[in-house]
């Protein structure tokens, strides 16, 4: 299993600014090893977020994105006490929901 993503989310306004950063290796698939052998790819392909179990964001993702991936959103209407949930899947059928509470 993948480590625990961290997840801040803070009310600013009528607002929350939820910041995500993943713990993921997100090979391309391109790269070579010292042997010269090719490292598979393995990246994260999914992933949504959730306010209090409404889906309020999702993204697909390829291998353009760097190892342990660092992501922004927004969420309207949210307050201090609420529960943010994010998902990821990644091609090889691995996956992490990990929840935080809006402070």
């Amino acid at each position: 299993m993948a480590d625990p993503m961290r997840i801040r989310a803070q009310v600013a306004g009528g607002n929350a600014t939820v910041r995500v950063l993943m713990a993921h290796e997100m090979e391309t698939g391109l790269r070579k090893d010292a042997a010269g052998k090719t490292i598979p790819a393995w990246h994260i392909n999914e992933v949504a977020a959730t306010h209090n179990g409404k889906t309020v964001m999702t993204a697909e993702w390829g291998t353009g994105v760097a190892k342990n991936p660092f992501m922004q959103f927004t969420i309207k209407g949210a307050k201090a006490g609420d529960k943010v949930a994010v998902t990821w899947k990644d091609n090889k059928g691995e996956s992490r929901t990990d929840e935080a509470t809006v402070t």
